[in-house]
């Protein structure tokens, strides 16, 4: 992975990842193809209950905000576990890191098919998120450590992994979950077993960092003002993200089959933006002023959605996931380019502060409905938005330095690690 200095301008990727010669996208090793076929079904796992919430809630008789906290217990667990992945990777190595994330979520995915009550299934899905965190936080690193060729094919074979995991969970959830709800739990946890034998048989085991990370290390890289100032308007960003994820299918009341469309259809934007849009807008117009307005266009397509007809709240579900996806590559450069910190470090840093949003707002949001009216929720979750916005305006001094500088190389290295990490 290329290192920049402060202030420093990266210099643009030479030749083509896709190119089929020698470390092209496709000419991996196989190390490579099976950590990111299992970070594939990782990220799958974040979406996979979406399509499936309200059927859940019926089949555990169980209130939308009850049914919610399988989102909350899922990334509460998230964001204190990176605070742990680090330390655990930086002693263990890479491999073992990813085996057991991978065993954690094999066991709770299965546990949570066999729920009889939903604290028991919110319970597992917090082991889930524990696994997860292990896993997803170390497969980056892993694939670029064992890829050939240089990292740029690498990365975008990871980038992919992630855009297919979170378009094609939702659509999983709702295939199997139309039968059963407990479906897409059993089948995710088969997929995973697959994904460890992959990993186990072809993946040797990866060099350990030459310094060992502290449990204390990301609190302390938050004391730099950008840092800090990132992933403050990240978390209110999120909150406005996972208002979208957890508590839109209920408004939404489609089959599992629909609800699986028009989430995969909004991964596939997602995945889209990410990748592909995000970084040309970025060259063009700046990081901050990208950021602005797409945190800006994203509050506005939310009050539409929480306030128009069924129709508009599916078409404002599925655009919402080009201004996250656009969101998603952006927070990433100004995470890991804004600070002195090491990438991991900063990353876990980043990632403690916005995982606490994406933990609050599926609890939140069916409790403010519950307290006022369905559309609150949306209104609450444009304010948050704007509120990332106001954050990056206000503390743009802080920000703009590597913001502005770093190319979208930089970003594209290192956005799944700040995304899933």
């Amino acid at each position: 992975m290329t290192t920049h200095t402060r202030g420093e301008t990266a210099e643009p990727a030479e030749g083509d990842p896709f190119d089929a010669g020698a470390g092209g996208l496709l000419r991996q090793p196989k190390a490579v193809w099976a950590t990111a076929g299992a970070s594939v079904v990782a990220f799958m796992g974040i979406g996979l209950v979406d399509p499936i919430l309200p059927s859940i809630a019926q089949g555990l008789q169980a209130t939308p905000s009850q049914v919610s906290l399988l989102f909350t217990s899922y990334f509460l667990i998230t964001a204190v576990a990176m605070l742990v992945t680090g330390f655990v990777s930086s002693r263990i190595g890479g491999k073992k890191t990813l085996l057991a994330g991978l065993a954690l979520v094999i066991v709770f995915a299965a546990l949570a098919g066999t729920s009889g009550s939903v604290g028991e299934l919110v319970g597992f899905r917090a082991g889930w998120g524990l696994g997860n965190a292990l896993f997803v936080s170390t497969a980056l690193a892993v694939i670029v450590g064992a890829a050939a060729g240089g990292s740029a094919a690498a990365i975008l074979l990871y980038e992919s992994a992630l855009g297919l995991g979170m378009a094609c969970g939702p659509l999983l959830g709702a295939l199997l979950g139309d039968a059963s709800w407990r479906y897409p739990f059993f089948g995710t946890a088969a997929l995973m077993a697959v994904g460890f034998l992959c990993v186990t048989v072809f993946l040797k085991e990866q060099p350990k960092p030459a310094r060992k990370t502290s449990l204390l290390d990301p609190i302390k890289a938050l004391g730099h003002g950008g840092l800090a100032s990132a992933a403050a308007s990240a978390f209110f960003y999120n909150y406005t993200f996972f208002t979208v994820l957890a508590f839109t299918p209920f408004v939404l009341n489609m089959t599992p089959y629909k609800s699986g469309a028009v989430f995969f259809a909004w991964g596939v934007l997602l995945a889209v933006f990410s990748v592909l849009v995000a970084p040309r807008l970025q060259r063009r117009f700046g990081s901050l002023k990208v950021l602005g307005g797409s945190l800006v266009l994203l509050a506005a397509d939310v009050l539409v959605l929480g306030y128009g007809s069924h129709t508009a709240a599916v078409v404002c579900t599925i655009l919402s996931g080009a201004f996250i996806g656009v969101n998603n590559t952006v927070y990433t450069e100004l995470a890991l380019g804004v600070s002195d910190a090491p990438r991991p470090v900063a990353s876990a840093g980043y990632n403690f502060v916005r995982w606490f949003a994406a933990a609050a707002a599926p609890y939140f949001a069916p409790k403010i409905e519950e307290w006022s009216d369905i559309h609150i929720p949306f209104v609450v979750a444009a304010v948050t938005a704007v509120l990332g916005a106001v954050v990056v305006w206000v503390r743009r001094s802080a920000l703009t330095h590597e913001a502005e500088e770093l190319e979208t190389r930089h970003a594209t290295e290192d956005s799944v690690t700040v995304f899933a990490g």
